[in-house]
């Protein structure tokens, strides 16, 4: 059995949800809230230092943190992370890509515009926050015109990452109107057996808002 220690509205969590979902693999959900301080609780730093979520606990005790880790532990040995070694190592650049140029940009700019309020300092970086993003869907655009997926000849862990956050990031005000090869990727991701969908800011949250966005 796999514990999963995850926020519902985190792409880096909801990845894992969704390959396990579709692995039919069973497993165990902790939500832990990071919004409201809960993985810098000791308990929680205890078994990871680093105080984020996703986390994965076995039942041997064994902890593993970071998504895109988790995700190639998890797709070790299935179609969703195949090929020889160059063809896993274009989806390793892939999802390099999607945690140093993508979500530092499109994810932060989405929480800014969920989980805080609209006094917030944090606002001011918002421009920069989207011509940023924009310039990696503009490389994932031109990847799309050419490939159907960013794992290869079939869909895989890549598309998950890269799809986790694209496919919200109207909620950090991106507009994928000039993206149609982005927006056809994200339909085909949609159909692909036993798709789940992200849940947006809970309840709690948006009530921890000091002023309603």
């Amino acid at each position: 059995m796999i514990t999963v220690y995850g926020y519902s509205s985190s792409g880096n969590c909801h990845k894992l949800k969704l390959l396990l979902t579709q692995l039919e693999r069973e497993f165990k959900w902790v939500e832990v809230d990071s919004t409201a301080g809960q993985t810098r609780t000791p308990e929680y730093l205890a078994r990871n230092p680093n105080g984020k979520v996703p986390m994965i606990e076995l039942e041997d005790g064994r902890v593993l943190t970071e998504s895109n880790a988790i995700m190639c532990w998890l797709a070790e040995g299935t179609p969703y992370w195949a090929g020889d070694a160059w063809q896993r190592a274009q989806v390793l650049s892939w999802l390099f890509f999607e945690q140093y140029s993508h979500e530092p940009y499109i994810a932060v700019a989405r929480f800014i515009r969920g989980w805080t309020p609209l006094d917030s300092p944090r606002r001011a970086s918002l421009p920069q926050l989207r011509e940023r993003g924009h310039q990696a869907l503009a490389v994932m655009e031109q990847h799309l015109k050419s490939q159907p997926w960013f794992s290869g000849e079939a869909y895989g862990i890549a598309d998950i990452a890269l799809f986790a956050y694209t496919g919200v990031a109207g909620d950090g005000g991106f507009d994928l109107e000039a993206y149609p090869a982005i927006r056809q990727w994200l339909e085909r991701v949609k159909q692909t057996p036993r798709f789940i969908e992200m849940p947006g800011p809970s309840v709690e949250a948006v009530s921890r808002l000091a002023v309603p966005d």
